[in-house]
């Protein structure tokens, strides 16, 4: 397969070592476009980019990486490739849900499936004026997130109102929070599923540490650093915090329902079972997933070889469509 039929847009090498090497493995040869060092012409055909499909792999989370500029121009580049004919998988469509967390209440809304009670705000007398009309314990966390950064939880109106009143506030790099009502896990444990062409692959279940309320999306997330090293490179284990789960078929659909809805091709997302009332809940949606640590152990299987066979097929798809 020609090098110039695919792209793999990225901004975290570390979180696709195994991917590459599975690409290469299968004699796949691919250009490495880098998020951080782009550019483009929206009022002109680049004739010199020939690559058939792009893999956008960005990550919200990038502002934690120093790479805050990458987050907004990736959304205008992948308007922009998909306008000059490249099959973008994880495209614009894709990629609206995957920064911004307020995008994906709104999806799960109009999909009528139960989320969090959730309000939007974007000054502190709005963070005030919506806590009155949430149950506590509240959660304030950035509309753009990833990896579970800057969740603060609150459980009564005072905590709030002194925090505000005596801390500086992060509003994340769009200036707008998310206040969300804080649901308490039963079993203390949430349930992670991927996906790969709007299908379901696998589940796992992922038990929470005494006192946890930051319900990362993924198994690798919200570990203290002295547990687990490399946690923040995003290829750390949780070892037997972590389980496989086979997910009710009623959830199942629903999960294949947003992620179809959303147009996002490879993506993952959680739910919980509310505590109080026994009911599900989902509340994070992703488009960026670097699937479970030691899948082999955990889940008998690799992904991370589903995905390449994926990306393969719409290469293939993308190349015949052209001939």
């Amino acid at each position: 397969m020609d090098q110039k039929s695919l792209g793999i847009y990225y901004e975290h090498p570390e979180w696709f070592i195994k991917f590459f090497s599975k690409l290469e493995e299968k004699g796949i040869k691919y250009t490495k476009l880098n998020s951080g060092d782009s550019s483009f012409n929206p009022g002109d055909i680049d004739n010199n980019f020939d690559i058939d499909v792009v893999f956008n792999r960005m990550s919200p989370s990038a502002f934690n990486r120093g790479n805050e500029n990458s987050i907004f121009y990736t959304l205008n580049y992948m308007k922009y490739l998909e306008s000059i004919g490249v099959k973008v998988i994880n495209g614009y469509d894709a990629y609206t849900y995957e920064f911004s967390k307020s995008n994906q209440i709104n999806l799960l809304r109009s999909l009528n499936i139960k989320h969090p009670k959730t309000y939007v705000v974007n000054s502190t007398q709005t963070i005030l004026n919506s806590a009155k009309k949430l149950a506590f314990p509240i959660v304030l966390k950035p509309n753009i997130g990833g990896s579970g950064a800057n969740i603060t939880k609150f459980d009564n109106i005072s905590e709030l109102q002194n925090y505000i009143k005596m801390n500086t506030l992060d509003w994340g790099i769009d200036k707008t929070l998310l206040m969300q009502e804080f649901l308490v896990a039963k079993n203390s444990s949430i349930i992670r599923v991927e996906t790969i062409n709007g299908k379901y692959v696998y589940a796992i279940k992922i038990m929470l540490t005494e006192g946890e309320f930051n319900l990362c999306p993924a198994d690798y997330c919200n570990i203290d650093d002295q547990k687990i090293d490399g946690m923040k490179d995003g290829v750390s284990d949780r070892g037997g915090l972590v389980e496989r789960f086979d997910p009710p078929s009623d959830v199942i659909e629903q999960v294949e329902k947003i992620f179809q809805t959303a147009k996002i091709d490879v993506g993952g997302l959680e739910y919980l079972i509310n505590a109080d009332d026994d009911q599900i809940y989902f509340y994070d949606i992703n488009a960026m997933s670097n699937f479970v640590a030691n899948p082999e152990k955990v889940l008998g299987f690799d992904p991370v070889d589903n995905l390449v066979e994926y990306v393969i097929s719409e290469i293939e798809n993308k190349v015949e469509s052209k001939v």
